[in-house]
C-alpha cells in the first residue's frame, strides 16, 4: 500500500471538503443575494431605513444652528444681494446684515420639523415596486422619491412658519425692499425676490441634501442602523 504522504490523489480528495469548510466560514453570516429576498422584506427594510434617515435629517436641521452652524447648508442672501450686503456693512450696518442672515437661517430651522410627519407618511405608503426601484437605483434614489412626493406640500407647510419668524424678527420688509429694487436690474432672480419663498426653498434644498447624505450612509453601513432586516436587505447590495 502506498503511504498517504506519497498518494497525491488521496491528498487532493481530502483537501476538497476542507477548502469548502474554510470558504463557508469566511462568508458573512446570513449573506444573501437580492434574488433570495422576499418582496415584503425589501419593502419593510426600506421603510425602516428611510424612517431612520428622515428622522436624523429632520433632527439635524430642525435645531438651533442646524442651518446657521453648517457652512455647507447655511442660507446666505441671494447672490445678487451680495452687493447690498457689502453696502450695508460699508455704512456701518454690518450688524443689521448679520441679523438678516441669522434670521433667514433661524426661520429655516423652525420650519424643518414640520417635514417629519409628511416624510414618515411617505415612507409608510411606499409600495413594493417603489422599494425595489429605490434599493437598486442610484445612491440618492430614496431622496429623489421624497422630493417628488413631498416638495410641493412641504413648500406650502413651510411658508407660513417662515413668514411668522421673519415677521417677528422684522426681516421681511428690509429684505423685500432691497430685493424688489434689485430684480429689475437682473441682480436677483424673481423667485428670490420674496423673502419667505426664498427661505422656504433653501430650507427644502438643505433638507433634501441632508436626506441624501443619510441615505448614502445607510447604504454604505447598514450594520450601523442596528436593524437586522435593514442589515440583511442592504447588505445584499454590498460587494461581497
Amino acid at each position: 500500500m502506498i503511504p498517504d504522504a506519497m498518494n497525491p490523489i488521496r491528498r487532493s480528495l481530502l483537501a476538497v471538503p476542507l477548502a469548502l469548510c474554510i470558504a463557508a466560514a469566511s462568508m458573512p453570516v446570513g449573506a444573501v443575494s437580492l434574488d433570495d429576498l422576499r418582496d415584503k422584506e425589501v419593502a419593510a427594510a426600506l421603510r425602516q431605513a428611510l424612517e431612520i434617515g428622515a428622522g436624523k435629517a429632520v433632527s439635524r436641521l430642525g435645531q438651533e444652528n442646524g442651518f446657521l452652524g453648517n457652512e455647507k447648508l447655511k442660507i446666505p442672501l441671494p447672490d445678487g444681494l451680495a452687493k447690498v450686503e457689502k453696502g450695508m456693512r460699508a455704512v456701518g450696518m454690518g450688524k443689521r446684515a448679520d441679523e438678516l442672515v441669522t434670521g433667514l437661517n433661524r426661520a429655516a430651522e423652525q420650519a424643518v420639523p414640520e417635514a417629519r410627519a409628511l416624510l414618515l407618511n411617505t415612507v409608510r405608503t411606499l409600495t413594493i415596486d417603489d422599494a425595489k426601484k429605490i434599493l437598486t437605483g442610484p445612491e440618492d434614489s430614496a431622496t429623489q422619491h421624497f422630493r417628488a412626493k413631498t416638495q410641493d406640500e412641504l413648500t406650502k407647510r413651510f411658508l407660513p412658519i417662515v413668514a411668522n419668524v421673519t415677521k417677528r424678527m422684522k426681516l421681511a420688509d428690509l429684505y423685500n425692499k432691497f430685493a424688489s429694487r434689485a430684480v429689475p436690474f437682473g441682480l436677483v432672480r424673481g423667485e428670490d425676490a420674496n423673502l419667505d419663498q426664498y427661505v422656504a426653498r433653501k430650507a427644502l434644498d438643505g433638507l433634501y441634501t441632508t436626506l441624501a447624505e443619510e441615505e448614502k450612509t445607510i447604504r454604505a453601513n447598514p450594520l450601523d442602523t442596528g436593524k437586522k432586516l435593514v442589515q440583511k436587505v442592504f447588505g445584499s447590495m454590498l460587494p461581497q
